[in-house]
């Protein structure tokens, strides 16, 4: 039996570690000429946040993950407010 949650966790990191790459290659992708490229690249990093939500479960640390699901929203916030109502404005 515990062969068998062996094989169920590490195919769910493995799933968590894919979702990463493809997080990475969708930041690189996306070049700094387009406007409003930074909500593109905050939206991608919640792919990322969710792997790491779900590898943190996996691995039987749920308080950390619960510490994450509360804190990362805010981060995301700040940083496009941040960027928002920043002073490297055109206008």
């Amino acid at each position: 039996m515990d062969d068998i949650i062996t094989i169920i966790k590490s195919i769910i990191l493995l799933v968590a570690a894919v979702l990463v790459i493809l997080t990475a290659i969708g930041i690189i992708r996306y070049k700094d000429d387009m406007e409003r490229v930074l909500y593109a690249r905050v939206h991608i990093l919640g792919v990322i946040d969710v792997a790491c939500m779900v590898s943190l479960l996996v691995l039987g640390e749920p308080l950390l993950a619960g510490v994450y699901f509360i804190l990362t929203p805010f981060a995301s916030h700040a940083i496009a407010n941040g960027y928002y109502y920043g002073e490297d404005k055109d206008d």
